[in-house]
């Protein structure tokens, strides 16, 4: 059984499938404290509104009729029995499976045994604004492919001097796809495009979260 902090239909507002609706669901826990999280309520067991089942959750995608799935938290690859869920998913070839972790979790086992190419990782690199850069698994930077994602959370010029460093030392932009997320708030979307031009970043997407320019930026559910 997982304790489920929220589950709903609504658009991706971020990441390979933004703008296309999409069945979420949130699991309770995360093993980092990032200073800048907008999920903190997903950190207290007290936050849980169900516990579901494997199939349970399954049932639920299915009755949503949304190909698009995006497992969120917290931290899902923590979650115990997540693989007897992404087993489930795994073999249901009409649905795309989005996994969004915070980058402390090697993904690589997961990847190795799930092969269909239907799940997908959308992996964080926490940056200094975060407080938890030494949190992150590097093996992840040699892991990733073409179907996954990198996302740099930029909360300062610091953090966008760091992404840089990275996405040029481990060349991911060949790897995989490459965001630039900002921190809703934290700094001014022109700074980051003027900072991309800059330094010529190719093949790398200012991204922002179409959820919060829709609905008020603390809604839950949407």
């Amino acid at each position: 059984m997982f304790n489920i902090i929220e589950k709903f239909l609504s658009i991706d507002g971020e990441g390979p499938s933004a703008g296309e609706i999409a069945t979420f669901i949130r699991f309770l826990g995360c093993n980092l404290r990032c200073s800048w999280c907008d999920t903190k309520y997903s950190w207290e067991k007290e936050s849980t509104t169900e516990r579901l089942s494997s199939r349970e959750i399954y049932d639920y995608i299915k009755e949503n009729g949304s190909n698009n799935v995006t497992l969120t938290g917290g931290e899902p690859l923590i979650q115990e029995n997540i693989h007897e869920l992404l087993g489930i998913l795994n073999n249901d070839e009409n649905l795309k499976i989005h996994v969004e972790t915070n980058g402390s979790v090697d993904i690589g086992c997961f990847k190795e045994k799930y092969k269909s190419g239907n799940i997908s990782y959308i992996v964080d690199y926490k940056l200094p604004s975060s407080k938890m850069t030494e949190c992150m698994n590097l093996s992840n930077l040699n892991s990733v492919d073409f179907n996954d994602t990198y996302k740099f959370v930029i909360g300062s010029k610091e953090d966008l001097n760091m992404a840089y460093d990275i996405i040029k030392k481990y060349d991911l932009t060949s790897k995989c796809l490459v965001y630039l997320s900002p921190v809703f708030g934290a700094i001014e979307l022109n700074d980051i495009v003027e900072f991309m031009k800059n330094k010529k970043l190719n093949k790398v997407k200012l991204q922002v979260q179409l959820h919060k320019i829709i609905w008020d930026k603390n809604a839950r559910g949407v």
